[in-house]
């Protein structure tokens, strides 16, 4: 597998174009809020491959300096607030999103990422991780984009209901030690629409101005800003809700939530409940594919 390297530090990145991420710049800016990151040209699936180093299984020599440094990290009580691995890929061979979906992007069109945590949070309120990680990618690409980005249930990133960004949290159980969790999310930066999957859109598709649209400086902003929201919901999980249900376009409108049995239920979704179920016609929902019905 090509290693995480130099060619990539080397090339210059025109703002808007599909050059490559300049690790170094991002590696130097998001040591500051306590990320370890790596740039890699391609892997099987950023989330697979933290989950691994998780678990203490890797072996590949390109992820040998993160794996390491996750050894080596303190306790969660212990380490300063932020601590994390973050992986970025050019490109995936076999991404994962929600509900076992595949996530496919061409190298240059968006960014593909993900983050191993250990968050400094009860276990019982991990189900609005998730949400919380939405809500913060949200705010950030409507500050440098200026598209009006909302949040569907639990947490797709939608522009005009096209689907601009995708979410996957999951929890890695390791035996003797606090849960890890990989944070994933793919964002469509620059892709055209034959590059897409239907009823998905881009930044630049959206209207961004490509000036604005330089791959590192959006992920530098992701990050940083991810990294804040994280405190700040540890800090206090309980405000969230209130944030969440003002970027939530999912509240209002009448759903038809498809379960993971193959059944479907129908009706308006009135509420987020404290444990970050989606609430429609009075019963509460903890899985299941959304549709925005007209």
């Amino acid at each position: 597998m090509p290693a995480a390297d130099a060619s990539l530090r080397r090339s210059p990145i025109p703002a808007g174009n599909r050059g490559p991420l300049d690790a170094a710049r991002l590696t130097a800016a998001v040591a500051a809020v306590g990320l370890d990151l790596t740039v890699i040209r391609e892997i099987d699936s950023t989330n697979a491959a933290l989950a691994r180093i998780a678990r203490g299984e890797t072996s590949d020599p390109a992820l040998a300096g993160l794996a390491r440094q996750w050894r080596a990290s303190p306790a969660p009580e212990d380490a300063p607030r932020g601590r994390g691995l973050a992986l970025a890929a050019e490109r995936q061979t076999a991404g994962r999103g929600r509900l076992d979906r595949s996530w496919v992007s061409r190298p240059g069109a968006g960014l593909t990422v993900s983050l191993l945590i250990q968050p400094r949070i009860a276990i019982s309120r991990l189900g609005w991780l998730p949400m919380v990680v939405g809500m913060s990618l949200v705010s950030t690409v409507r500050a440098i984009a200026g598209v009006p980005a909302v949040l569907k249930w639990p947490n797709d990133v939608l522009v005009e209901g096209g689907k601009l960004a995708g979410i996957l949290v999951e929890v890695v159980p390791v035996p003797a030690s606090a849960p890890s969790v990989v944070i994933g999310f793919g964002l469509n930066v620059n892709a055209e629409p034959d590059e897409l999957p239907d009823r998905s859109t881009s930044l630049l598709l959206a209207g961004a101005d490509p000036a604005a649209l330089d791959r590192t400086e959006l992920l530098e902003r992701i990050l940083v800003g991810l990294v804040g929201a994280l405190a700040a919901w540890e800090a206090d999980p309980q405000a969230v809700r209130v944030a969440y249900l003002a970027m939530c376009a999912t509240i209002g409108r009448e759903v038809r939530v498809e379960l993971p049995d193959g059944s479907a239920d129908t009706g308006r979704a009135t509420d987020v409940d404290p444990a970050g179920r989606l609430v429609v016609a009075g019963r509460a929902y903890s899985a299941g594919d959304v549709v925005h019905l007209r």
